[in-house]
């Protein structure tokens, strides 16, 4: 599994940049898996909190229990708006496992950093990450430069024109 931390120490400026648009602003778009296989595409707040990436659902929220089922997901960062001043450094995305926290121990010190009561948060689901895969797409010039990161491989760049 490849927690946040786990990404950072392998590609750190690299992931300055991801982590800097997906906090350009709270809502991002998750893709999940519904039980016939299809695509399910929802909002949803992510936030880095110690070593993890965080995100979670409301108490039978669809889903929160497409995850419980099929932990597969697509996360998607703000989008990039070109030629806005407080736009991103470009499109951020990431993709994996979602792991559920079940163990309010854990769960406790996360909404705690976040500002949060603990104590309001009794039945809804949590999820950390494990992330497989982060890419920054984002245009130099006249090109489209993408930056892509996986477990165990090296940082790859590339460009399309």
């Amino acid at each position: 599994m490849a927690n946040w931390r786990e990404v950072s120490d392998s590609a750190p400026e690299f992931v300055a940049r991801i982590r800097a648009a997906f906090e350009v602003n709270k809502h991002k778009t998750i893709a999940t898996l519904r039980k016939d296989g299809s695509p399910r595409v929802s909002g949803i707040e992510a936030y880095f909190v110690g070593d993890d990436l965080w995100f979670g659902s409301m108490p039978g929220a669809l889903k929160g229990r497409d995850l419980l089922r099929d932990p597969r997901f697509a996360l998607h960062g703000p989008p990039v708006i070109l030629g806005d001043a407080g736009a991103a450094p470009g499109d951020a995305k990431l993709s994996g496992r979602a792991v559920a926290v079940t163990d309010r121990d854990q769960i406790a010190p996360m909404l705690t950093a976040r500002g949060l009561d603990p104590a309001a948060f009794g039945e809804s689901h949590f999820f950390k990450t494990d992330i497989r895969e982060a890419v920054l797409t984002r245009i130099e010039g006249a090109v489209m430069a993408i930056d892509l990161w996986r477990p165990g491989r090296e940082l790859h760049h590339f460009t399309r024109a």
